[in-house]
């Protein structure tokens, strides 16, 4: 099941003063980014949020989940996100956690003859 649109603007209002924030649409679901790093997913309307030491500290009794089959597993965040202040806080400190994404190299193209 895909997620509704209307729960990801959601989660967008919720965490906007934890940067720049944005969803991109991913394989039916969403990818959560704060200042250009993923933070986290949006799948099934539940939000999965990308696991650091300082998010498992701030959040003291983790919940964990895999978003999907076979991925690795996320900080579920079942009802906390209604707490705008709190979910900010928990998506500053993870992506202040994170490295920026590495540059994908370009192949060269190939000449044809």
């Amino acid at each position: 099941m895909a997620s509704d649109k209307k729960f990801v603007e959601f989660i967008l209002d919720q965490i906007q003063t934890a940067g720049s924030v944005h969803a991109k649409p991913m394989f039916g679901e969403y990818g959560v980014y704060c200042n250009n790093k993923i933070v986290g997913l949006i799948c099934d309307d539940r939000l999965f949020v990308k696991p650091t030491e300082s998010g498992k500290k701030f959040i003291g009794d983790i919940v964990e989940a895999p978003p999907y089959p076979g991925a690795k597993s996320y900080f579920l965040i079942e009802d906390k996100f209604e707490d705008r202040e709190w979910i900010s806080e928990l998506i500053t400190l993870t992506a202040d956690a994170l490295p920026l994404q590495k540059k994908k190299k370009q192949k060269p193209n190939k000449a044809t003859k």
